[in-house]
Order: structure tokens, then C-alpha cells, then sequence
């Protein structure tokens, strides 16, 4: 709530969004290793250039998350989907929600949660249905969005020694 207190700066938005990270093709991925203190650091600094508050800085960050998956979702996919389902931490933040809402509409955002599958066993459920897939021999990745060279199975059944003489 207390970046929907703020307002943002859609000049700085515009300006972050032209850092290389937001620039590279897909398939990508980061975390903390970009996306640091430092990082927090240097754009509260940008932020202070601009004369913002620290609501003004967090409405501002949070548009800039909302307005990269927007842009990305314009970008790289080959057609806008029907809907977005939020989960993790982010899901939790009502203002983020908000403006994923406002920059994919008409698309629908909603929460794992809303859409029947709590979010807290997404990564259970993803790897019972990686195993499932393994067991039957169905390739688990997708050549076409992580850029591998084919589909394979992912995974492989170890069963302990132990058990099986």
C-alpha cells in the first residue's frame, strides 16, 4: 500500500526499461546477482534526481516490474494470451497486481490462488509433473522458448542399490 501511495515517474520507467537486461532476447534469467542492493541503490539515486519520495521511488520500481512484463509479454510472444496467473510473493502485492492489470488489459490477472491452485505448492506440483512426465519418456522442455537444441526428458528414475539386490 505504500507504493500506491506514491506517484510514479513514467520518465524514469522509461528510462530503467532501457538498461541492457530488458533489452536481450529470450530465453533469459537473472535474480540477485542483477537485480541487488546495488541495483536498489542505484535507482533510488536515479530516483533522487528526479526529486521523488520514498513512495514516489516504490510506485516507480513497481511500474517498472509491471511495465517489463507488460513490454515483454508485447514483445516476444506471438500472441497476447487470454490471461496472466500471478503466484510467488509478487501475487501478494495488490498495487502490482493493479498495474499488471491496467498495462495487459483486456488480458485478465489473476492469482494462482484465484484460479484454483495455491500458490504456496506450485513448485511441488511442477516437479510431480516433471517426474510424471519423465516416467512416461514426455520431453519436459520446451525447444521453442528455451532455445534447446530439442525436446528431451527431463530427468532420469536413480532407484538405490540397496533396494533392488
Amino acid at each position: 500500500s505504500w507504493a500506491a501511495s506514491g506517484i510514479k515517474s513514467d520518465a524514469l520507467v522509461e528510462l530503467l526499461l532501457h538498461q541492457n537486461f530488458f533489452q536481450v532476447l529470450p530465453p533469459k534469467s537473472t535474480g540477485r546477482e542483477l537485480f541487488s542492493a546495488d541495483y536498489l541503490n542505484y535507482c533510488w539515486a536515479m530516483g533522487s534526481n528526479y526529486n521523488l519520495s520514498d513512495a514516489d521511488m516504490l510506485a516507480t520500481l513497481t511500474e517498472l516490474t509491471a511495465a517489463s512484463i507488460a513490454d515483454s509479454y508485447r514483445r516476444f510472444l506471438p500472441q497476447m494470451p487470454d490471461e496472466v496467473l500471478l503466484c510467488g510473493g509478487g501475487s501478494r502485492n495488490l498495487y502490482l497486481k493493479q498495474r499488471l492489470q491496467a498495462l495487459l488489459a483486456p488480458v485478465q490477472v489473476l492469482t494462482t490462488d484465484e484460479a484454483g491452485v495455491n500458490g504456496d505448492f506450485k513448485e511441488a506440483i511442477a516437479f510431480a509433473v516433471l517426474a510424471y512426465w519423465c516416467a512416461l519418456g514426455i520431453p519436459g522442455n520446451l525447444p521453442q522458448v528455451t532455445g534447446a537444441g530439442a525436446a528431451t526428458k527431463l530427468g532420469n528414475l536413480h532407484i538405490p542399490l540397496s533396494s533392488c539386490c
